[in-house]
């Protein structure tokens, strides 16, 4: 029998009947099965392996890299949020390295081992999801990992009260004196944008005593999604307001309304999330809940920073937002 001293990752692969890259993820923290993991320990701990004291040496030594992973390199939103934290992180010695997941969870996961293999010291995930996968990964990965926009329940997150946003949208759409509503949103997959801020726009509707009528869509993030699902609708029905979960979505809306002869807000108002700059510069400006993207992107880099220095952090953090007003929503 082989002495334990003289066993290698190899060795150890071929007894557990895995690749040898599978145990060198467990050994640096990446993504492994619970029971590949469970298997792998359990012949690590009855031969005494340890990774050798050079490859240990070169583990503990700090690499300056931060990875950050984003669900879109297009969203002016997360370039807000990537900017200040690239900033932030330069000018305390750090690098990042910027991966782009194009809003696909199986990619996440891979994004965040590849890191990981790099010995990243921190990870900000921008995600659109907090799956079981990421959990899993989350509590077995060696490097601190943060999630920014999502909250990371059993982790640390900076997030934005989505919540409240859409409930000072319905309250105001209340206020101005609408209703009959269209509600553009996206896949509850999405729990920040996709639930909450639903939910917070149909409370301060006041629904179901509210609003006579919400009638409630789903599309994709994107502009030429959105186009397709408003004009669709809006050949079906015009409602005196078009509430969209995005400015994205709230730019294609007002692009199908002026494209069909409607008049914003005459014929049709509209509201949206992000405060992007081009809702201020068409025209009419868009109505529009600004989140504070930049603060995001600071307090984000600042508190994983503070984690690899395994100094205490909050486990969640919560960005303050702001409705400015437009002049595409018209009182009724």
């Amino acid at each position: 029998m082989m002495l334990a001293m003289k066993y290698t990752m190899a060795d150890i692969a071929k007894e557990t009947g895995v690749a040898k890259s599978t145990v060198s993820r467990y050994f640096n923290g990446g993504y492994v099965k619970d029971e590949t993991r469970k298997r792998i320990k359990e012949v690590v701990d009855r031969v005494g392996y340890e990774p050798s004291e050079a490859a240990r040496n070169l583990k503990s030594k700090r690499t300056k890299l931060i990875g950050v992973v984003a669900p879109t390199l297009k969203s002016t939103v997360t370039g807000r949020q990537m900017t200040e934290i690239d900033n932030f992180l330069k000018k305390k010695g750090y690098s990042t390295l910027i991966l782009n997941t194009d809003h696909d969870p199986s990619r996440e996961i891979e994004a965040i081992e590849h890191l990981s293999s790099l010995r990243a010291d921190g990870i900000i995930l921008i995600a659109t999801n907090i799956s079981e996968a990421h959990q899993r990964l989350q509590k077995i990965s060696r490097i601190p990992i943060l999630a920014l926009g999502q909250q990371f329940r059993g982790g640390t997150s900076v997030i934005y009260d989505d919540y409240e946003a859409g409930f000072e949208v319905g309250e105001y759409a209340k206020e101005m004196g609408h209703e009959d509503i269209l509600y553009i949103g996206v896949s509850e997959y999405d729990e920040a944008v996709g639930i909450k801020r639903k939910k917070g726009v149909l409370d301060g509707l006041g629904l179901p005593k509210g609003a006579t009528k919400v009638n409630m869509l789903e599309t994709a993030f994107s502009y030429e999604d959105a186009r397709k699902v408003i004009r669709s609708s809006l050949k079906k029905h015009v409602p005196t307001l078009i509430i969209c979960a995005t400015d994205q979505m709230a730019l294609a809306a007002l692009k199908e309304a002026t494209d069909m002869g409607l008049s914003v807000p005459d014929d049709v108002s509209i509201i949206g999330f992000g405060g992007y700059e081009m809702s201020e510069l068409v025209n009419p400006s868009i109505t529009s809940v600004r989140f504070e993207n930049e603060k995001a992107g600071e307090v984000a880099a600042a508190t994983l920073l503070s984690m690899i220095e395994e100094e205490p952090v909050a486990s969640l953090q919560v960005i303050g937002h702001s409705l400015r007003e437009g002049g595409s929503v018209k009182r009724i």
